[in-house]
């Protein structure tokens, strides 16, 4: 062999690894990233969830979050998607009746607590006796109460405690629990009624009362895969979402655990 030649393989054997390299992308990169659509309330712990599961070498999921009807609406529209997280039983009953949900994909998820806040500065403290005659003196911010999760608990426990008549009139509706959480913290309203979890998130507001839990539904979050999903990571971060490891995420941000 000449020495030209010789020295041609020389750097063959040099640049052919290099540009197979170059194609080399890792098995994660390579999969398609799962779509999530979340109730606006799991922000920071579904956000949480996603980052540990991409810590374990799978692709980060991405996630939508919203109000739970408008994601439900979303999926009855044909909106495409792998998971729903809901805020309650009823939105995932109705995707369910649809016939929208994986077979036996279905759990019971989250809990919650539902709380009625206040700016950080102001004082005064809420009680079942006092809220009628206190949540109507201003504006009161809350979740849409006619389809969004937060909005429908929040009724439900006014209705219950003899004090949505006096309040109604003022309510001040928002699109999804965290744009009535905006309120208050923006100080238009000097009272709003939201999850503890969001109150929790929010150092520019703080707890001013508490409903009692039988005031109310139960406050459940469901999980389900989507029966459209065709994506291979979603099965699997579903099931982290339920596990052990899944669930302690969702405990630090407030949430209790089915």
């Amino acid at each position: 062999m000449s020495s030209r030649r010789k020295k041609l393989l020389l750097v063959a054997c040099k640049v052919l690894p290099f540009i197979a390299s170059l194609g080399a992308v890792p098995a994660a990169a390579q999969e398609r990233a799962p779509l999530i659509l979340a109730a606006a309330s799991l922000q920071e712990s579904m956000t949480a969830a996603a980052d540990a599961w991409a810590r374990r070498g799978h692709v980060r999921p991405v996630i939508s979050f919203a109000a739970s009807s408008a994601l439900a609406r979303q999926v009855q529209a044909g909106g495409k998607a792998d998971l729903f997280a809901s805020a309650d039983e009823e939105w995932m009953d109705v995707l369910e009746r649809g016939g929208l949900l994986a077979a036996r994909t279905r759990s019971a998820f989250l809990g919650n607590r539902l709380v009625v806040i206040a700016p950080a500065g102001q004082g005064g403290h809420v009680t079942t006796r006092t809220l009628g005659r206190t949540l109507s003196a201003g504006p009161l911010a809350m979740a849409d109460t006619d389809s969004v999760p937060a909005g429908k608990y929040g009724k439900a426990a006014l209705e219950r405690l003899g004090a949505w008549s006096m309040v109604a009139p003022h309510v001040v509706r928002a699109e999804n629990v965290r744009a009535a959480l905006a309120l208050v913290e923006r100080g238009a309203a000097p009272y709003g009624i939201v999850y503890a979890t969001d109150a929790r998130a929010a150092p520019r507001v703080r707890v001013a009362g508490m409903f009692p839990a039988a005031s109310h539904p139960p406050i459940t979050y469901p999980l389900a895969r989507l029966k459209s999903s065709t994506n291979r990571q979603a099965e699997g971060f579903r099931r982290f979402l339920l596990s052990a490891e899944g669930k302690a995420i969702f405990r630090r941000y407030g949430f209790s655990t089915r």
